[in-house]
């Protein structure tokens, strides 16, 4: 990854990088949702918001020039344009499962509702076969 978050050096450059960082992040994010790859990409999620959180501290310190405050306001838009795609395909992938989840529960039901028809029937064929022998 590009720059980790120091909070003990709380310098416009280190705020940039930091937001550089962040945005390697979110791409590799994308890339994971991109390739459905749910697992780890909630993984990185989870590391992301940690990562978020100290960098909202160490930007509350810092005071940038407007040059800096451009390049701020440059990386945040990308980065916040891959968090929405990100979050259109979890999104997506939370309704995929709920309704195969959907699916599941109407099987189960069904089967619940004839498993004792099904069991009387056999019952009667066991009664049947040893009538028959």
């Amino acid at each position: 990854m590009a720059a980790s978050i120091n909070t003990h050096n709380d310098t416009p450059q280190a705020l940039i990088e930091a937001y550089e960082g962040l945005l390697v992040h979110v791409t590799q994010m994308h890339e994971l949702a991109s390739a459905e790859q749910w697992v780890e990409l909630i993984e990185q999620r989870t590391y992301y918001v940690k990562r978020v959180e100290m960098l909202r501290e160490l930007d509350s310190t810092v005071i940038l020039d407007e040059a800096d405050k451009l390049r701020k306001a440059e990386l945040l838009e990308r980065i916040l344009e891959f968090d929405v795609e990100i979050r259109r395909r979890l999104v997506a992938r939370r309704d995929e499962l709920g309704k195969l989840i959907g699916v599941s529960q109407r099987q189960r039901d069904l089967h619940r509702a004839y498993a004792p028809q099904q069991g009387v029937t056999e019952n009667h064929r066991s009664d049947d076969e040893e009538a028959a022998t």
